[in-house]
């Protein structure tokens, strides 16, 4: 990856979800993240303040909107409004993990579509060009008047499983529901292994769903792979049917480790494997379970956003041979 960057036309800011990536990402850039001082008054709220002039600058502000997520979405848009003011040529928002995701549609006659009016506050603010990574839903994209660009963390996910020698017949990339085939498949095809999925079906309220297993795991390594795993109880359920259907070993693979609940006590006692993310979301004393190990999509944000700058497409960031160069 060319490294080289203009630090006067290019800078990066870090708000208070995720500064560890955000110094990941400034790293493989070749750049230092930008001054602010976010503070706080009595009452709690938000003031920030830029210590440097942005002046005619592309802008790139690093925040994921998890717990507290509707602190870390009032931060960003103070922070959209200071740049905009302060003359920033571009504000682009890198939203690894975009928060109210999962509430994309209206399940009932009266409810909001949250994900859409957090997207109408994002653009009515300010924001240029929103970059994320594995929305729950891919038609979020849609939601924005502005520009999307939605990376996938599978080529990173991919090049984990295959430095571990994972990959052929006797591995099985297995969806959790129907709504992640596609992204079950993709993982599938990149390491030339069978697909299986797990058909939910619904017992009524209060009662757990009905799991179904699609394909056959006998004697194989299965690798349970989703963008969210949350309270841990969809894959911890997975993982005993796989187990019961004569799977050898069950990995959880994840791009947004949200953890809440007692998601790691549930890890611990599941039988699984290992649980393999992403840090989207900074986890911190979390990831000292020993069952999980975090895995850095900085090179891809990185390589994202200087694609960006060179007026270059992202294409392939999702191409095959991506995983390759990353592999060798």
């Amino acid at each position: 990856m060319n490294k080289e960057s203009n630090s006067t036309e290019l800078k990066i800011f870090a708000l208070n979800s995720n500064r560890p990536l955000a110094e990941a990402i400034a790293e493989e850039i070749g750049i230092e993240l930008g001054e602010a001082d976010i503070t706080r008054f009595e009452d709690g709220e938000i003031r920030i303040n830029i210590e440097e002039s942005v002046r005619g600058d592309d802008v790139y502000i690093v925040q994921s909107t998890n717990d507290p997520s509707n602190d870390y979405i009032m931060e960003v848009l103070i922070m959209i409004d200071a740049l905009k003011r302060a003359s920033a040529r571009t504000i682009n928002v890198v939203m690894p993990y975009y928060g109210y995701a999962r509430q994309d549609r209206k399940p009932g006659p009266r409810e909001a579509i949250t994900a859409k009016v957090v997207a109408n506050m994002l653009t009515i603010a300010g924001a240029t060009r929103i970059i994320s990574m594995d929305l729950h839903a891919p038609q979020i994209q849609g939601f924005f008047d502005i520009p999307v660009d939605h990376l996938s963390a599978t080529a990173i996910l991919v090049n984990y499983f295959i430095d571990h020698n994972f990959g052929g017949d006797g591995t099985v990339i297995v969806s959790p529901d129907h709504a992640g085939v596609s992204r079950a498949r993709e993982m599938a095809e990149l390491l030339d292994s069978p697909l299986a999925i797990i058909d939910k079906r619904s017992a009524g309220h209060e009662v757990d769903e009905e799991l179904n297993l699609v394909g056959d795991v006998k004697g194989c390594t299965c690798i349970l792979y989703d963008d969210i795993i949350d309270t841990a109880k969809k894959v911890t359920r997975a993982c005993k049917l796989l187990r019961e259907a004569g799977a050898k070993d069950v990995y959880v693979c994840v791009t947004h480790p949200v953890l809440s609940d007692n998601a790691v006590e549930r890890i611990n006692h599941s039988g699984i494997k290992k649980v393999v993310v992403t840090n989207t979301i900074d986890i911190k004393e979390k990831e000292t379970c020993s069952f999980i190990e975090v895995i850095s999509i900085a090179p891809i944000i990185g390589d994202a956003i200087l694609r960006i700058q060179g007026h270059k497409s992202i294409k392939p960031l999702f191409d095959k041979d991506y995983v390759d160069r990353l592999t060798h």
